[in-house]
């Protein structure tokens, strides 16, 4: 027997994944996800396991006696009190058959480890049907994003033509800008918003819509900008990812190629060794979209997608458009609880009367419940996407919230411009590693290499470096929204943002950075891995010199011929000139020469010209050389 899918094990017995997930694990056997392979032993002893339970519980035990089986009994304390014990039977013994009257006493067997393992099994079910777990499960929803022409739309219209539900209808996605699949594991929501920027704009405002993501990868072009943009994305929401390898179906498809490159980007295929789901599928003739919808629905299970439909409702705008005739439509998503025609939503510091409700099928609807997409009329302003809704039990409680939010708002503006941070609070706690996102943007790929290369070697044990992000060319808005929602700071190396990117960064409040010199992004990367704290500097003290002649220069001014007779002079140092016990210059030493050359440095027992930025230096004055050096904190 070779090896077997967890997922197809279970769809072959008749049990849910989560099932024998939790055999699995009583069992102690290592798995990445439900579509790691199990060995044939494994599934013996799962099969035997699931034999016990069907039988009530207890061990199978063998229909008839084996010879030279030991009379071990596995009943109860009392039981075994009670009962003889079982002669075992000579060589000689002829078999009992069917026709044979005989009735043998069976010869109970040493558990199988299956049969030892059903214990722990049976307790670790217990757990996982506490009654916490009793809100049942929701629908998954499902983004698909991708690099342009991969073919993100296609798949969407093959999935919405075929599984759709049966009273299909025309211009689905113009009624709710979402549709919802029907397959053999269940229904699955797809939101039909189009980039992954508007995917990061929703969560910008505090809103997860999605909980998963399929990344589009054409078979014939494998990873392309916006393909590990998508990727930055779908990473920062922290929702599980699926790689769907597209256009399979074309001449030049190469598919071991795309899962190479993905093993670049951190994606490493499940084939490979790691924990990405990659599926080839074709949107054109179909091949692998079950495969497709087959994982989504595994991936939900195992992320145990649960909403209560009686609870308090909350929800999130997904987009928002104003009808010349309706007024203002706007497409929530329920996430929890459950909204009816006639009730008070309130998004932001607005609130409407829903007046009537269309379903992703352009029909009329009453109510809807959690992983429902809607389209809401009602409301007197257009709401942004990813504004989240609430309920309110009239007009007079929509009200207070809306004035409640208005209230809360100026009062966190207002203390945010009062309240400075603390020094824990910009550096996070000392005790916890500390995550520092970036986005890299640079001239040429070999200048991001050597880039990521040198911030690899920056890490600690208290510091990671995340680089969410790196690519050649100008900075995005769709860079800005990426670092906004994920606190990143933009640095790019040879490459100017424009105007309008510039302007978006100062918006949304994102540091965007512009370097030339390579040592001088590093310098940055320093001070954001010390936690963004401005450096405290202090003066250490360098050395002194004496001032024996004065040489006139007509460019330079007046130069010092000086002796230094204690530590050392640096060009650029702070420089203070006294005369006597008086202090009179303090200043910078602008230029420093040994004979006719410019140096840098001088040090005791050398005789030096000293340039300061003034000219009324004279024969005997002492003349004293400090820098400003960083405090360590």
């Amino acid at each position: 027997m070779s090896k077997v899918r967890i997922y197809t094990l279970a769809k072959d017995l008749g049990v849910d994944n989560q099932k024998l997930l939790e055999i699995l694990d009583s069992l102690g056997v290592v798995y990445k996800s439900v579509s790691s392979t199990l060995d044939e032993d494994t599934v013996e002893t799962i099969k035997e396991i699931l034999a016990a339970e069907a039988a009530g519980g207890t061990p199978a035990q063998p229909g008839t006696a084996t010879q030279g089986a030991p009379a071990t009994d596995t009943t109860d304390a009392a039981t075994e009190t009670d009962a003889a014990p079982a002669a075992a039977p000579t060589p000689a013994a002829p078999q009992p058959t069917p026709k044979d009257d005989v009735t043998p006493t069976p010869a109970a067997p040493t558990p199988t480890p299956a049969q030892a393992a059903t214990a722990s099994h049976a307790a670790a079910v217990a757990v996982a049907e506490a009654p916490a777990r009793e809100i049942p499960h929701r629908s998954p929803v499902v983004t698909i994003m991708g690099h342009v022409d991969h073919g993100k739309t296609s798949l969407l219209d093959y999935i919405r033509k075929t599984k759709v539900a049966a009273k299909e209808a025309g211009g689905i996605t113009q009624h709710v800008g979402a549709f919802e699949a029907q397959t053999s594991k269940g229904r699955i929501v797809f939101i039909d918003t189009p980039g992954h920027e508007a995917f990061t704009t929703i969560r910008a405002r505090g809103a997860n819509v999605a909980d998963i993501a399929i990344i589009v990868v054409a078979a014939d072009d494998s990873i392309m900008p916006q393909t590990r943009e998508a990727i930055a994305h779908a990473q920062a929401a922290k929702v599980p990812l699926i790689v769907a390898i597209n256009k399979v179906d074309l001449p030049q498809a190469d598919v071991d190629r795309v899962k190479t490159d993905l093993t670049m980007v951190n994606l490493v295929p499940e084939e490979f060794g790691g924990d990405t789901v990659v599926v080839p599928v074709s949107a054109k003739t179909g091949e692998g979209v079950e495969d497709l919808l087959e994982y989504i629905s595994l991936t939900a299970e195992l992320e145990d997608l649960r909403a209560d439909p009686n609870g308090e409702f909350s929800g999130v705008i997904i987009e928002s458009k104003v009808d010349r005739q309706a007024g203002v439509l706007a497409t929530v998503m329920v996430q929890e609880g459950t909204i009816n025609v006639g009730d008070f939503l309130v998004v932001g510091e607005t609130y409407g009367k829903i007046k009537a409700m269309t379903d992703s099928l352009g029909g009329r609807i009453k109510s809807a419940g959690p992983s429902t997409p809607v389209q809401v009329l009602g409301f007197s302003e257009a709401p942004v996407s990813g504004d989240k809704v609430a309920s309110a039990s009239n007009e007079h409680a929509a009200r207070e919230k809306v004035a409640v939010r208005v209230d809360t708002r100026r009062t966190v503006e207002e203390a945010r411009a009062q309240r400075k941070l603390s020094l824990e609070e910009m550096m996070g706690s000392l005790v916890e590693v500390r995550e520092v996102n970036l986005i890299l943007r640079a001239d040429t790929q070999g200048s991001v290499e050597a880039i990521q290369g040198i911030l690899a070697k920056k890490e600690s044990d208290d510091v990671k470096l995340n680089v969410m992000l790196a690519g050649i060319g100008a900075p995005t808005e769709g860079d800005v929204l990426l670092a906004s929602t994920a606190e990143a700071t933009i640095l790019c190396f040879s490459v100017t943002a424009s105007g309008a990117v510039k302007k978006v960064a100062d918006q949304k409040g994102v540091d965007l950075k512009s370097f030339r010199i390579i040592y001088e992004l590093i310098d940055e990367v320093d001070r954001l891995i010390k936690g963004n704290v401005e450096p405290v500097f202090e003066e250490k003290y360098l050395g002194r010199a004496e001032v024996r002649m004065l040489i006139k220069h007509p460019k330079s001014g007046t130069i010092a011929g000086s002796y230094v007779t204690d530590g050392s002079f640096k060009r650029n140092a702070k420089a203070k000139v006294t005369r006597g016990k008086q202090v009179v210059y303090e200043g910078t030493i602008v230029g420093l020469k040994r004979f006719k050359d410019d140096v840098r440095e001088v040090q005791t027992g050398y005789e030096c010209g000293i340039n300061l930025d003034w000219n009324d230096v004279m024969e005997g004055d002492i003349i004293e050389a400090s820098e400003m050096v960083e405090v360590q904190q």
